[in-house]
């Protein structure tokens, strides 16, 4: 049976940028996902260009996520964002804390993300479908593990209908988390995030920044490879694929691709996996 899929994107910063998307977007809609996902620029910085593709998706007949940070904004900002939203008719969001963009000193109103789904209910109830994030390998800046399932945990009990999670390469760590939360009460579906591996300089700056961990054995055979991008992108499909058929496997809802706007890596996983 095919897995349910969803997929996400970054808003371009260029016309160029966004007709490449466009015929990316076309690409990946044949995999039918369950919706696509839109990122949210620190302090807001992106939100003309995310609702530009948001309103496209929609218009192209497919269900749209736009992220919606809560670090840097303001509750008259949220509430207007989501009135736009609301009057688009896009009916999920995605509930995240974000970054602090560099030179902000202070958060705004906000400053978790299980505030930011208390507000999304109070001021919209049911409209929004809301997933939130979810971190198999625990959020970088947690104090300790306990902390960040707690912090989990307020997320889904502010209202929370679904979790995504940063992406990992070991299964085990996903399934752990699963055990964790699941032994805490809930049951909200928590959908694994799929990385394909194009370039593993890049992968691996973008690890190290963002707390996902690369095993040893595969950061020593992608180191082996050198310059050779043809073998990096053969051995990164067949690592993603496998980790995605474990997952599956062992239970997981579903898988979000972190597409990074391109859609050959994840329409061959997707294929392999069919």
């Amino acid at each position: 049976m095919k897995p349910e899929i969803s997929i996400e994107f970054f808003p371009p910063q260029t016309p160029e940028g966004l007709d490449k998307l466009r015929s990316t977007r076309a690409e990946l809609a044949k995999l039918q996902p369950e919706f696509f996902s839109v990122t949210y620029g620190a302090g807001g910085s992106t939100r003309e260009r995310t609702f530009t593709v948001v309103k496209e998706i929609a218009a192209e007949g497919f269900d749209a996520a736009p992220h919606l940070s809560c670090i840097g904004s303001t509750r008259e900002n949220i509430r207007e964002i989501l009135a736009e939203y609301k009057a688009a008719g896009i009916r999920r969001t995605v509930a995240l804390r974000g970054d602090l963009p560099s030179g902000m000193a202070k958060t705004g109103e906000f400053r978790y993300a299980n505030e930011l789904v208390e507000f999304i209910r109070a001021e919209t109830g049911d409209w929004f479908t809301i997933e939130v994030a979810a971190y198999p390998e625990w959020h970088p800046q947690a104090r300790s593990p306990r902390d960040d399932l707690a912090a989990f945990v307020r997320k889904v009990r502010a209202g929370a209908d679904s979790a995504i999670t940063q992406y990992f390469y070991n299964a085990d760590a996903y399934f752990h988390f699963v055990d964790e939360v699941r032994a805490q009460g809930i049951d909200i579906p928590i959908v694994p995030g799929i990385m394909p591996i194009a370039s593993f300089s890049k992968l691996a700056r973008f690890s190290d920044a963002c707390g996902a961990d690369i095993p040893r054995w595969m950061r020593k055979k992608f180191e082996s490879f050198g310059d050779d991008s043809d073998s990096i992108r053969a051995f990164g499909l067949d690592v993603v694929t496998e980790l995605s058929q474990r997952l599956l496997a062992g239970g997981a809802p579903g898988l979000h691709f972190y597409s990074m706007n391109q859609s050959a890596l994840t329409l061959e996983i997707c294929r392999r996996l069919a």
